[in-house]
């Protein structure tokens, strides 16, 4: 995209989700600037901002150079990129009288295409496994992008194994019925990913403690709202004993991003070759990246051409390295919010 040149905004947005899925490390600044202008010149949310801190998009040359959008934005505008019917809006958690975040999904299919292919990229084909959800259903929190998501995942399994026994699905209120199905599973031993808000697991974990070593376990997030506050190590080695398992998997995603993270192995979450994390200065917002290795959770997130791709977070985080971050917390004034608010 060429500065300063008036485009066909639908059919950019079409190339550039195309491309999505080629953008490389050697690449990915290149792309992530065509995004920049494309997003200060026709989000009139990031536009706004941009002007406000009197910065000029035709001046900013480099990665390093793009500011960063204040999520909080996402609870008071609404963030698009071009004009088109929005299909779904993903709607953050949150406790009763808070003012929830809202992403308008433009296109459904390219959000799944997207989640499929980074659980592929991380865990192998989706068709292998069967899907067990401690979360809300579909009908109860049809605006929960999380849901929305494993949703998919669920309709795919069932789709791939429709000769076979498929026991994929949400089961929050139906923790026996999954009981069983699991026992069924780790006697075949098939693969089957057990996917549930933080707090949920916790209590299967404390009331049902059982041998799932042919199982995934994946967390979704913390306990705002719902238990006491603790770490991710003793959750999950909490988990890790109850289910006698030598990991537990979690997954970062957010109402605000189409794109996930995923920690396979000791909370340390890899981002998908169009995702990159970048870390702030606590004390100062504009200072990004070079020598902060611990900060604030800046998210470059090119799956997000239609809404804005570069979103400054309230969580704390560690950098490992270009592709690899921790999640250390969250913003002490920050709000309450989170997968576990799903469940009221």
């Amino acid at each position: 995209m060429k500065l300063g040149t008036e485009i066909n905004t639908t059919q950019f947005t079409k190339n550039f989700k195309n491309a999505l899925f080629r953008i490389t490390p050697s690449n990915f600044e290149q792309y992530a600037l065509q995004a920049f202008y494309f997003q200060a010149t026709y989000n009139s949310v990031y536009r706004a901002y941009l002007a406000a801190l009197s910065i000029d998009k035709n001046q900013v040359k480099k990665l390093s150079e793009i500011p960063f959008l204040p999520i909080d934005f996402f609870k008071t505008h609404q963030v698009l990129s071009h004009h088109a019917p929005v299909e779904t809006i993903f709607e953050s958690s949150g406790i009763t009288g808070m003012q929830n975040s809202k992403h308008y999904l433009l296109d459904g299919n390219f959000y799944q295409n997207v989640a499929r292919t980074i659980f592929e990229a991380n865990y192998g084909k989706l068709a292998d496994y069967q899907f067990f959800a401690l979360l809300p259903s579909y009908i109860e929190r049809a605006n929960s992008s999380l849901v929305y998501m494993v949703k998919s995942f669920i309709e795919s399994s069932k789709k791939a194994n429709e000769q076979g026994e498929n026991f994929s699905g949400f089961y929050l209120k139906h923790t026996q019925e999954m009981i069983d199905c699991l026992r069924k599973l780790q006697e075949k031993k098939q693969k089957a990913i057990l996917i549930g808000v933080t707090f949920a697991l916790l209590d299967f974990a404390e009331h049902y403690s059982m041998d799932l070593s042919h199982v995934v376990i994946m967390e979704t997030g913390g306990m705002k709202g719902r238990r006491k506050e603790m770490i991710r190590e003793e959750v999950h080695q909490i988990l890790k004993e109850a289910f006698n398992v030598k990991q537990i998997h979690s997954e970062y995603g957010m109402t605000e991003l189409l794109s996930q993270a995923y920690a396979i192995k000791d909370g340390i979450f890899r981002c998908p070759p169009f995702m990159k994390v970048l870390l702030r200065d606590v004390n100062d917002p504009f200072e990004v990246g070079g020598h902060v290795k611990n900060g604030g959770i800046n998210v470059i997130d090119l799956a997000n051409i239609d809404s804005c791709a570069f979103i400054e977070t309230k969580d704390l985080g560690t950098l490992i390295d270009h592709e690899h971050f921790k999640v250390l917390g969250r913003y002490d004034n920050a709000d309450v919010r989170g997968c576990n608010l799903m469940i009221v």
